[in-house]
């Protein structure tokens, strides 16, 4: 074996597993497993399916999912760049497919980043409802910020924040909560020899104190009714089934349901790990519960080791849903609210829909007015829709955010809505995030670039194109000049400025392709 995994790890394995323990130390003689998630807010299944250059076979557990074949790329193809899919390990598929996500729910992925299953969440959410995606670790944050830009979703806010000041800012206000904690990501080791060196003995304990807050933490913000799931990629019992034993032990009203596609994956362990709740006495009707518990072993499934646990509120307790509505009433349509830290105003909205609110930070009422108006006229002029929820400006960002700003204040906002663009100089300058989460049908221009061609690697490249008017498909009425929305084989990809057969590139220097 390849891997040279630590001493006390495998005794503990060997306590665990018993007599399946040679199988699952064989397991680490295999690769791990490469897949991708279809991103069905740009592509269907069917038409990633027709689309492939690669061969894709479905991972069971997750309908969009699927294992590629040995040597593909994922990330050296432009579709990678276009966020037609997201490059995901299978077994991290498991816990959102669980979640049962529906389009409306209010969802909050409670350790997000970098952002694999808040895109996986936001694409069952069709851009219907409302997503909080949370990560502590700054640089990390910036990661899920720019991944969930990058394919496309519009009702995502983005926090930086202890899950407990959270829970005091929206008690009782999720459909469904996600949980991935942190952990110590034994799971992890054949993909990952990072994590090996990174593991001591003391990891599952140190871990599973913190585990225990954020758990806490998050049963307070759900709603009575809603659902949990609780995941790790860890084998640890003391952070799989001894965290959800003592969570149901102080947590009464909750219970664990048994996961979808329970057939493919192992009961959580019981007997051997009783022992990981030593100093309290654990009921065996919680144990009976623990059971239901799901583990995915990486010598019975394809894919690396995993532990979820579906947790559903049985809605008995008395505790009062916060609807955001009865604290932040829907604005009339044409109206707004103007927010500093010493007094608030209203000012003109540009007629959005109904429930558009308008807050302004750290800009005058002038400014707000000035910004608003360039960016209303941008709308008007260039989308075939009112952009939904509240438009939201902070400093000269503009963004159209799922609830006003008000409702964060006092939180730490890495995102608070889709980021629309900028107002500069009394002018509006639309953002990269507007063109990844727009429809061809949707923008007033379109190009559309082939891969085949080459053209939509040179336009990943930041070149300049030569490109004939003929080719720029517009709104009735609407000149060829002026930003046109890049599509890569019929898929937002970004903006570019065209004039006179050239078109300026606008995508962004950062994310630009680098392969060669």
């Amino acid at each position: 074996m390849a891997l040279q995994l630590p001493a006390a790890f495998k005794d503990r394995m060997k306590f665990l597993l018993q007599e399946d323990y040679d199988r699952f130390i064989a397991s680490y003689d295999h690769n791990p497993y490469s897949s991708i998630r279809v991103n069905t807010l740009k592509i269907s299944v069917e038409d990633m399916l027709t689309r492939s250059p690669w061969q894709l076979k479905p991972i069971p557990w997750c309908p969009t999912g699927f294992y590629t074949e040995s040597g593909a790329r994922p990330g050296k193809h432009p579709y990678y760049h276009a966020g037609l899919y997201y490059i995901q390990e299978p077994s991290a598929m498991a816990p959102v497919e669980m979640l049962d996500v529906r389009p409306g729910d209010k969802v909050l992925d409670l350790c997000a980043a970098p952002g694999g299953k808040s895109t996986q969440i936001a694409a069952k959410l069709n851009n219907e409802g409302l997503l909080f995606s949370n990560d502590l670790n700054p640089e990390r944050t910036k990661a899920l910020a720019k991944n969930l830009e990058l394919y496309g979703v519009r009702c995502g806010i983005v926090l930086q924040e202890h899950p407990e000041r959270i829970a005091g800012r929206f008690p009782c206000f999720f459909d469904k909560i996600l949980v991935d904690a942190p952990c110590s990501g034994e799971g992890m080791f054949r993909k990952d020899e990072d994590m090996i060196r990174q593991w001591t003995d003391e990891s599952p304990a140190k871990y599973a104190a913190m585990q225990r807050d954020i758990l806490a933490s998050a049963a307070k913000m759900l709603k009575p009714g809603g659902r949990m799931v609780y995941s790790t990629c860890t084998f640890s019992p003391e952070e799989n089934e001894a965290i959800i034993a003592g969570f149901l032990s102080d947590h009464r009203h909750f219970h664990v349901e048994v996961p979808a596609c329970s057939e493919l994956f192992a009961k959580g362990e019981t007997i051997r790990c009783k022992q990981a709740e030593e100093n309290r006495v654990i009921p065996d009707d919680i144990w009976e519960q623990v059971e239901h518990t799901a583990r995915l072993w990486p010598h019975l499934i394809e894919g690396e080791g995993h532990f979820l646990a579906v947790l559903q509120h049985d809605g008995s307790e008395d505790d009062r849903v916060l609807q955001i509505e009865e604290v932040y009433p829907p604005a009339q349509a044409g109206s707004g609210h103007l927010h500093d830290k010493n007094k608030s105003r209203s000012a003109r909205g540009f007629g959005g829909s109904k429930k558009d609110k308008v807050s302004f930070k750290s800009a005058t009422a002038e400014q707000g007015a000035a910004a608003l108006a360039a960016y209303g006229e941008f709308i008007q002029r260039h989308l075939s829709f009112p952009p939904a929820g509240y438009t939201v400006v902070y400093g000269q960002h503009i963004y159209q955010s799922p609830l006003p700003s008000t409702a964060l204040d006092g939180l730490k906002v890495v995102r608070p809505g889709w980021y629309m663009g900028d107002a500069k100089n009394g002018r509006f300058v639309p953002a990269h995030p507007l063109a990844t989460a727009l429809h061809p049908q949707e923008f007033c221009r379109v190009l559309h670039l082939s891969v085949d061609s080459g053209e939509a690697v040179r336009y990943l490249k930041g070149e300049t194109l030569d490109v004939e008017e003929n080719r720029i498909i517009c709104f009735e009425g609407t000149a060829a000049k002026g930003y046109v929305l890049i599509c890569i084989d019929g898929c937002s990809a970004g903006f570019g400025k065209w004039q006179d057969g050239r078109l300026k590139n606008e995508y962004p220097a950062g994310w630009r392709w680098t392969s060669a």
